[in-house]
């Protein structure tokens, strides 16, 4: 008897990855949570250069910065006792000084335009369709730092906002790479504060402008996380505590099936070699001094440096 129904995830045929991609990631937690299984791996990735973005134009404004080289400036920066922040940027980035956090903003944007350039394959992984104008500002924010709610305005970009968006994110990035492959997915996270009916409504909105810009024949995907924790992993076991995120066994399991559809073969045959090899180096010994402990080292290091002659680019 199957107690789940099963999404079904199709080997992708071509623009698969390997170890030679260069995987950006941009968008909500989840693509964080992605990265960390990509970095895990010693795949070549990089995520959310000004933190966390929960919705797509926060996505775009990012690209368009680092594609255009729209720096940072101090005087469109925030101040609040004394600690700088942007509305572009996530709540890490604050700094004691505008200069200060210009400077590493700034950065930021210069790896991304790097990055921008030169990555294989960008995922964006969309939160939400609800977005926060600031009223002072009249401009949508990504973050909004804690800032009192009545300084804002609550939106819900329709489907053909979120889809013009996305139009406009694919247009810049292949005015500079032109052969950059797309792949989208909705994140599951459950945006609760917003309300069970609001929460449903964005995520619609979400899963259906991602399917107006879908064109497997212009190199953009759809890859169905939203559905695999929804529909396949609808159970709470499958949760944290808040029962809002995917916990670290669904996120396993989404990453297996990520794995499954975009990993060439002989990727997925390198990642389980370098998982053995990170496990190897957790390994705590009962008898540091002994000769089998010995034994063990000297073993993984020849597996380190047999990976290694084969990729070169593979640090541990």
């Amino acid at each position: 008897m199957k107690l789940q129904t099963q999404i079904s995830v199709q080997k992708q045929r071509h623009n698969q990855i390997d170890y030679e991609s260069k995987l950006l990631l941009l968008g909500s937690c989840f693509s964080e949570n992605i990265y960390a299984k990509l970095s895990y791996f010693k795949l070549n990735a990089f995520a959310n250069p000004l933190g966390i973005q929960f919705h797509v134009y926060g996505i775009e404004r990012l690209i368009s910065r680092a594609i255009n080289k729209t720096y940072f400036t101090k005087d469109e920066l925030c101040n609040s006792d004394g600690i700088f922040y942007s509305f572009d940027a996530h709540s890490k980035w604050n700094a004691d000084s505008a200069d200060q956090l210009c400077n590493t903003l700034n950065t930021q944007l210069d790896i991304t335009n790097t990055w921008l350039r030169t990555a294989t394959h960008l995922v964006i992984t969309l939160g939400t369709a609800w977005v926060y104008r600031h009223l002072d500002k009249d401009s949508i924010v990504s973050n909004c730092h804690k800032v009192p709610q009545k300084q804002f305005l609550k939106e819900l970009l329709s489907v053909n906002e979120l889809s013009e968006s996305l139009d406009g994110i694919l247009e810049l990035v292949r005015n500079i790479n032109p052969n950059v492959t797309f792949i989208y997915t909705v994140s599951p996270v459950r945006h609760l504060k917003d309300g069970f009916v609001e929460n449903n409504r964005s995520k619609a909105h979400l899963l259906a402008s991602i399917h107006k810009v879908v064109n497997p024949r212009n190199r953009s995907y759809y890859f169905p996380s939203y559905e695999i924790q929804m529909d396949e992993l609808r159970d709470y076991r499958f949760y944290e505590t808040d029962m809002l995120h995917p916990n670290q066994l669904a996120i396993d399991i989404i990453w297996k099936r990520f794995t499954e559809a975009w990993l060439t073969n002989e990727a997925i045959e390198v990642k389980e070699k370098v998982d053995v090899i990170q496990k190897g180096f957790k390994h705590r010994p009962f008898q540091p001094s002994s000769k089998s402990y010995s034994e063990f080292k000297d073993s993984l290091s020849l597996k380190v440096k047999d990976l290694q002659d084969e990729f070169p680019q593979i640090r541990f």
